[in-house]
């Protein structure tokens, strides 16, 4: 047999190249689902960094959210739900993806999704009754939308609803966004990794200094403090739902739509009417500094920042109830499925401030979960604990499309009518992670790892040595929460109640041993 190729067979097979790849890029059609009746349109509004605790819906006592209550009056309100990362990557993953981040292994600030998940998200298994689109305001999900871009009808940049935009290099490689991004990223904004011309970042940086502040001064009066901003990127609330409610009316249907708005995501930037709305005299409860508390944040700067996240919460809140008379005087919720919730929550205690953090307390992982069906009228409570990775299957479940075996989530209960009695949703496990210290591929050796069952919650701190969380002694630094006794997660069970915390770190080390495994 010969070993090598002569000057005639290489050039055939460098012919064939193009059609390899063309044949090796090409997407599978999801099998098409036989309808009973018409689809009705799905509407999915995210909310950045909206933590339920936070919500006079979940019982805040401060009024932050008047127009979410009232839509809650006709939707189904899921009161025990949870996201399945403390930040936008891994958590907006998940909700594509009705996987937890050691599946998708969307793990890292600007990461994606392992190449399977492009055929194994909503927008791919819509196809072929639902014109699909997808947009956000954060950068971060756009790369995610990037990745699936090819099972969307519609994929808008960050820029399309922008007040003013210093990106350019996606346009200079139109076909390589990720990476463009990542790039210009580290190069010229202020990271930490020096870029290869340090002249080229200094004038970039003046010439994207005058080019904000010009569109800041436009805006002065109407956003005292700033606009809200992600990566350069400015944006204000009005323009997004300005467009929602043009576009919506006009969209080809039944359609599925993903619009990701930034607030209340920091920059706490609201309108100048909700600018110290909330000076009043409550106090927070204090709580007692974490290991990962932070340098500075004290707990009068804590307070001051949930002030200025609250103000931000209610100008969010005001433009959904803009976008949701509009929705109700086209009738569209009469055949839409309306879902508001969030990538992950915010935190604002501890010594911890927002959401760069390894811990997963409630306050940056329950989030919300408001449901309504087409023509709902009555409101519905569940108390089930959910997660995220539940959008997926019930979307498929309102779709009248089987939910596939590769998906780790559960259709929510009370879609069928009254909240399912089924005692296995309340025995299931629900897992949240921070795991970005690890590689795409391969265990996940360190992290903060999260288990829900029930009442109960464990935290596992994972490859940060031995010392204790809260309140763990030093060679056993889980900690195990009762929710129900003990919502403010402050009495740590997990010596009290040692059997069950055992029992739940064991399940948890399976979980994690049988993820890492399958990619290593």
């Amino acid at each position: 047999m010969k070993d090598s190729l002569n000057r005639r067979e290489f050039l055939k097979l460098a012919a064939a190249l193009p059609l390899l790849k063309l044949g090796a890029s090409a997407r599978l059609v999801p099998p098409e689902a036989t309808l009973s009746s018409p689809p009705a349109n799905i509407l999915i509004l995210i909310f950045d960094a909206l933590s339920a605790r936070n919500m006079s819906l979940y019982g805040y006592p401060r009024q932050t959210t008047p127009n979410m209550d009232r839509f809650a009056g006709r939707a189904t309100v899921y009161h025990a739900h949870y996201a399945a990362g403390n930040y936008t990557t891994p958590g907006t993953a998940s909700l594509f993806t009705g996987v937890y981040p050691w599946s998708h292994r969307a793990l890292h600030l600007h990461g994606t999704m392992l190449d399977d998940y492009t055929l194994r998200n909503f927008f791919y298994l819509a196809a072929p009754h639902y014109y699909r689109l997808g947009y956000s305001h954060n950068l971060l999900v756009t790369t995610l939308l990037y990745q699936l871009r090819p099972d969307l009808e519609e994929f808008k940049f960050g820029r399309d609803l922008s007040l003013a935009d210093t990106e350019y290099s996606d346009r200079v490689f139109p076909n390589d966004y990720n990476a463009s991004f990542w790039g210009e990223e580290l190069a010229l904004r202020g990271s930490s990794t020096l870029p290869s011309s340090l002249f080229i970042s200094q004038l970039y940086r003046l010439w994207q200094d005058w080019r904000e502040r010009r569109v800041q001064a436009q805006y002065s009066k109407q956003f005292p403090q700033g606009l809200p901003s992600n990566n350069g990127v400015l944006y204000n609330m009005e323009k997004g739902i300005d467009w929602c409610t043009q576009q919506l009316g006009q969209l080809p249907q039944p359609f599925l739509a993903y619009i990701h708005f930034l607030p209340p995501h920091h920059p706490y930037n609201p309108r100048k009417e909700f600018v110290n709305r909330f000076q009043d005299d409550y106090n927070p409860l204090k709580k007692p500094r974490h290991r990962f508390a932070e340098t500075g944040a004290t707990n009068q700067f804590l307070k001051q920042q949930r002030q200025a996240y609250d103000e931000n919460l209610a100008y969010a809140d005001s433009e959904f109830g803009r976008l949701y008379e509009q929705l109700l005087s086209q009738g569209l919720l009469e055949n839409t499925c309306l879902a508001i919730t969030s990538d992950h929550g915010e935190m604002f205690e501890r010594g911890i401030w927002g959401h760069g953090t390894r811990t997963l307390y409630e306050p940056l992982i329950r989030v919300p979960m408001i449901l309504s069906q087409p023509g709902q009228a009555q409101r519905q409570d569940v108390y089930t604990p959910t997660s995220n990775v539940d959008l997926l299957p019930s979307l498929l479940h309102l779709m009248g499309q089987p939910v596939p075996a590769w998906c780790e989530g559960r259709i929510l209960p009370g879609l069928d009518g009254p909240a399912s009695t089924d005692s296995s949703l309340s025995e299931r496990s629900i897992y949240a992670m921070e795991a970005k210290q690890n590689a795409q591929r391969g265990p996940l050796k360190s992290g903060t790892f999260a288990l829900i069952q029930g009442r109960y919650k464990l935290i596992r701190y994972r490859g940060y040595g031995s010392a204790s969380g809260t309140g763990g002694a030093k060679e056993n630094p889980d900690e195990l929460y009762d929710l129900a006794n003990d919502p403010e997660e402050l009495e740590n069970r997990n010596l009290a109640e040692k059997s069950l915390a055992e029992e739940l770190a064991h399940e948890l080390e399976v979980k994690l041993a049988e993820k890492g495994t399958r990619l290593a």
